[in-house]
């Protein structure tokens, strides 16, 4: 490993760590320099895991030998040696134990490219103008957890690689196939063409509960979540098959989207072989 000791939070060569909490500026920078962190020793490692490149490692030093396995594959890339006040400094928050990876992004498969991968019985989540990073991540967890073939996010939906959405994820976002959209929802009839039934959730007059949706046992699904504020936008109601909502109790007419999402999944996970 190419060890570097650094002292000096305006050091150049921490620039990719820079204000991790400013989203515009990290928004910017990740998009000029494709690049992504990685926080904890559990993210970075999965990263590593998917294949993912790395550009440097910013670590305390009680990381070096949980994380030597990781750091031997990279022997050229700089490992960046750091108090944790130091990392603090750098990124402008206190930093999980004191563990960062700036990774490089890839290119993201085309929609066509993912949806011929996926097999005969799939489920498909579409995460639609969430901008929370924090339920962007819980999202990509819960589909990883409920064995959700892929993920699918529209093009005002938050980055998953977004520092935020990546811990939250626990780094289930380089586990789960995903791309972003580029027209939506005019690509939700890719899907449709496929034999996916476009399940929306919503509080509709002519919604079906989630039990009805499951009982229906579709071999293809995508499921399709918005905003907790303002739901779906009805020209999405309009393009999607079903809609359905969530039966509650207690007086209660709504989850937070990632629950929502994470009840869904478990709802109409497929039937086990008999």
């Amino acid at each position: 490993m190419t060890l570097v000791p650094v002292e000096d939070a305006a050091d150049e060569r921490l620039a990719d760590y820079v204000q991790l909490r400013e989203v515009n500026l990290r928004r910017l920078l990740e998009e000029e320099h494709g690049l992504f962190i990685a926080e904890g020793d559990k993210v970075i490692r999965r990263a590593a895991e998917a294949g993912y490149e790395p550009r440097s490692f910013l670590l305390a030093p009680r990381w070096l030998e949980s994380l030597s396995d990781v750091l031997e594959k990279w022997p050229a890339t700089p490992l960046y040696l750091v108090s944790e006040e130091l990392a603090e400094q750098v990124t402008g928050f206190h930093v999980h134990r004191g563990a960062l990876a700036s990774y490089r992004r890839r290119a993201p498969e085309s929609l066509e490219t993912l949806l011929d991968g996926l097999p005969a019985v799939s489920r498909v989540a579409i995460l639609d103008d969430i901008v929370d990073h924090t339920n962007v991540g819980a999202g990509f967890r819960a589909a990883a957890a409920m064995g959700v073939d892929a993920v699918l996010v529209t093009p005002t939906c938050a980055d998953p690689l977004y520092r935020r959405s990546v811990k939250v994820s626990m780094g289930t976002v380089f586990q789960v196939p995903w791309t972003r959209l580029s027209s939506w929802p005019g690509e939700l009839q890719a899907l449709q063409d496929r034999g996916f039934v476009a399940a929306a959730f919503a509080l509709t007059d002519d919604s079906i509960s989630l039990d009805e949706l499951a009982g229906a046992q579709h071999e293809r699904l995508a499921l399709i979540f918005g905003t907790e504020g303002h739901g779906l936008k009805q020209h999405v109601l309009d393009r999607a098959d079903v809609t359905v909502r969530i039966p509650m109790a207690g007086g209660v007419d709504s989850l937070n989207v990632a629950s929502s999402a994470a009840v869904a999944f478990y709802a109409t996970r497929p039937a086990a072989p008999k």
